[in-house]
C-alpha cells in the first residue's frame, strides 16, 4: 500500500468519525469509548464504513480497532476501498 493511500484512508474514516462523533478534534490516536461513542455510533459508522468506503468492517474489528489510526491500518489490509 502507499503512503498517499493510507493517507486517504485515514482522512476519511477520521471525516465519519468526526461526523458521526460530532467532534472536529478528534487524533488518531484517540480512543472511540473515551470520546463518548457508543454502539449506536459505532454501528452508524460501520455503515458509514460500507457506504463511503465500500468496505465491510465486522463489529469485532471495531472494537478491537478503537482508534482512526488502529481501524485505518484494518481497513487498508483488506485492500479493497473505494478510490473516490
Amino acid at each position: 500500500m502507499t503512503n498517499e493511500r493510507t493517507a486517504m484512508i485515514a482522512d476519511r474514516v477520521h471525516a465519519i468519525w468526526c461526523r458521526e462523533l460530532k467532534r472536529d478534534n478528534i487524533s488518531p490516536d484517540d480512543d472511540f469509548f473515551a470520546l463518548g461513542g457508543q454502539s449506536v455510533i459505532m454501528v452508524q459508522i460501520q455503515g458509514a464504513f460500507m457506504d463511503e468506503l465500500n468496505v465491510e468492517v465486522p463489529m469485532d474489528q471495531m472494537f478491537l480497532n478503537p482508534t482512526v489510526a488502529s481501524i485505518t491500518a484494518y481497513i487498508e489490509s483488506l485492500g479493497a476501498v473505494a478510490s473516490s
